[in-house]
């Protein structure tokens, strides 16, 4: 188990920065808000290529930037906020440490864990004044079937990411798809999901292949891919679902007939990027920068996007009670800022954090979805992912 006491690392104004915990100490009027980020050390599966290598410290560096700027405002309003951050190598540790830090009196909790172990986590949460963050998940059930009544999700969904590129090929008209999966049960998962994106928006998904070799593609590439993606129908671009990229990279290029390729690999939906640099992203990827030393991830940015909910509900609500900073952030009143062009809010019905999808190559935004001329009754965001009419969830409960 490794555990990491975040408190202030960095900041431009450096004696001000460390004095204020002894500021905080000496003044009783401080509010004093603690955030757990408990993690689920999990073994990586096997691959057919190493092409992507996941920072190991990736979700950790996002709070802890959003600690340093939340105390940054934090000390104007008499507001010190600190992470503390441990990582466990088996499930009944962590819901141990979970039970324990509840019991200690500590409210607010992002968890980087599979869904098996969110799912019993929220069951425990149950009546309890507490509110987790689901990070690092982004299973459709979470979100439709299998409803969470005290988890927000900053993650986007599988949903999301498939309705995000869906907008983006009916707005090119590249409306013939060859769809293109791995095996596994992620990736079946992610299958399920553009099928239902592709009914939504009219798309046409004319083929369909598993990928089941289990070929070294840094050597053969060239050979298996353009044989493995040759049909009859001519189409217009390929999706691949494979979530552990294990083939999708070697996609690009290598089809038989010159397309573009979607979904995993080529043009992905995803939360962020770190060629995003509207909207003020650009001071947010360079303070990442001088914290990390590496380019901020989208675990990096869902982290920071639970940190900085928690933040900007305390900011406002000017309070320290869990009860009322909780049924804040699940109300219609609640805005987040978070250098996305607009201000995000929580689905009430699925705990869903709302918010606009980059569609980005390896090097550069391409596209942003909700595309433009996609229109919604209530707000285009909801127009990615469940919206109200399609979850089955009922809504998460409005106060504690």
């Amino acid at each position: 188990m490794r555990k990491t006491n975040i408190r202030f690392k960095r900041c431009c104004f450096l004696s001000l920065f460390y004095l204020s915990p002894l500021l905080a100490a000496s003044d009783s009027s401080v509010i004093e808000v603690n955030i757990n980020y408990l993690k689920l050390n999990q073994a990586k599966t096997p691959a057919l290529s190493n092409v992507i290598e996941v920072a190991r410290d990736s979700g950790e560096r996002g709070a802890e930037l959003a600690v340093n700027d939340s105390n940054t405002t934090g000390k104007f309003l008499k507001q010190h906020f600190e992470l503390n951050y441990v990582e466990f190598d088996s499930a009944k540790a962590l819901l141990a440490r979970l039970s324990a830090d509840v019991n200690a009196g500590q409210s607010y909790f992002i968890l980087d864990v599979p869904a098996e172990l969110l799912i019993k986590a929220d069951e425990w949460a149950e009546d309890k004044q507490l509110l987790i963050f689901n990070v690092n998940e982004p299973s459709d059930l979470l979100r439709d079937k299998q409803c969470l009544s005290s988890t927000l999700h900053t993650v986007p969904s599988d949903a999301m990411r498939s309705d995000a590129i869906a907008q983006w090929l009916l707005s090119r008209r590249f409306n013939k798809v060859l769809l293109v999966s791995g095996k596994n049960k992620q990736d079946i998962a992610l299958n399920h999901s553009f099928k239902r994106a592709a009914k939504r928006f009219g798309i046409k998904i004319l083929g369909e292949k598993q990928w089941h070799f289990d070929t070294d593609l840094r050597r053969s590439a060239q050979q298996e891919i353009p044989l493995f993606t040759q049909t009859r129908d001519d189409y217009d671009v390929v999706y691949v679902a494979d979530r552990t990229k294990d083939f999708a990279e070697y996609l690009p290029f290598n089809t038989y007939l010159p397309r573009p390729v979607v979904g995993s690999a080529g043009l992905e939906a995803l939360a962020w990027h770190f060629t995003i640099e509207q909207w003020g992203a650009a001071q947010l990827q360079n303070r990442f920068r001088a914290l990390a030393e590496r380019n901020m991830n989208e675990l990096d940015f869902s982290a920071y996007l639970a940190v900085r909910s928690v933040a900007e509900a305390v900011h406002q609500q000017k309070t320290a009670s869990p009860l009322k900073i909780i049924n804040y952030m699940k109300s219609d009143d609640f805005q987040l800022a978070a250098y996305k062009g607009r201000k995000l809010s929580y689905r009430h019905w699925s705990g869903q954090l709302r918010m606009p999808m980059a569609l980005v190559q390896p090097h550069g935004v391409v596209s942003l979805s909700p595309q433009a001329g996609v229109l919604h009754p209530v707000t285009e965001l909801d127009t990615l992912g469940f919206d109200r009419q399609e979850s089955q969830c009922v809504g998460q409960k409005e106060s504690i």
